[in-house]
């Protein structure tokens, strides 16, 4: 199975990123995801091919996601055309525009894959029983996989550091108590987030969610900038290598350190920012040196 091929070389960055690379090659049409829905049929029409985008959101855009390698190769485009640019890290205002425009039953889908730092994979396996509103704390224990006969299959994430428990900001305690009474499965079983009619959540329905997203001019963003976006804000509140580690479930330093180095970027562009404070405010001293 090809998708498992790719799993296999989720040990080794260099391998993962040049199988992403040769999917590329295979199907030019999606190298640029603005066009990955396209492709040719055998008389050179061009016709959708949901098939081929959804083998590029489950290998390359995870892979990205968790860390295995730098860029998913299927958004570069070709030589000549320059590469587009990395995916956006949204403001807090944006998060919750794009969470009040989309459908109230995944507004909170939305928040903890931001402030959860959570995987499409474990928001869709989370059980009510591991979610405890009174702490505030999500465990993670699972994660989904779509399987070719569109059944949903729910297993162990892939390391142990990915059974975690998280925090939640305290602010969204009293909308995620609203969701469990109001869209959650009744049951220390039932899944948190389910669709309107108990369906399990797969990727290609909720694509169709999240393309009413550009009714509300909000497109642009993919679901995982979401989590990405979350890591970006730990980063920049402070936390060590080891809590963004343990918050985002990697076992190695690599994908912590791509967060953390984003932060020290930010950190230095404050610094310099005061600096320069301090550079007009010492020109606008007395020439004596009071500074009155």
């Amino acid at each position: 199975m090809l998708v498992s091929s790719g799993a296999e070389l989720n040990s080794t960055p260099e391998l993962m990123t040049i199988f992403v690379s040769v999917l590329c090659m295979v199907f030019p049409e999606v190298s640029d995801t603005r066009k990955h829905d396209l492709s040719r049929d055998k008389k050179g029409k061009v016709v959708r091919d949901d098939q081929t985008k959804d083998l590029r959101v489950s290998i390359g855009g995870p892979a990205v996601e968790d860390g295995l390698i730098k860029a998913n190769p299927c958004t570069i485009k070709r030589a000549g055309k320059g590469e587009s640019p990395e995916r956006p890290v949204l403001t807090i205002k944006e998060v919750f525009t794009l969470a009040d425009a989309i459908e109230p039953r995944f507004r909170m889908l939305v928040l903890l894959a931001t402030f959860g730092s959570l995987q499409w994979g474990e928001l869709a396996a989370l059980l009510r029983k591991n979610v405890d509103v009174e702490s505030g704390t999500i465990r993670v224990v699972g994660t989904t996989t779509e399987l070719k006969d569109g059944l949903v299959a729910i297993g162990p994430p892939k390391s142990e550091a990915g059974k975690r428990v998280i925090s939640i900001p305290a602010t969204l305690l009293p909308d995620l108590r609203e969701h469990m009474e109001t869209y959650a499965e009744k049951g220390e079983h039932g899944h948190v987030f389910a669709g309107p009619k108990g369906a399990k959540l797969r990727r290609a329905n909720f694509t169709r969610v999240w393309a009413a997203l550009k009714k509300a001019k909000l497109s642009g963003f993919h679901f995982h900038d979401l989590r990405h976006t979350g890591n970006t804000l730990a980063a920049q509140s402070g936390a060590t290598l080891r809590d963004l580690m343990a918050r985002t479930g990697h076992s190695s330093t690599r994908a912590a350190l791509i967060y953390q180095h984003t932060a020290m970027e930010r950190d230095r562009a404050i610094a310099d920012a005061l600096g320069k404070l301090a550079e007009e405010a010492l020109k606008d001293q007395d020439p004596d040196g009071s500074g009155t």
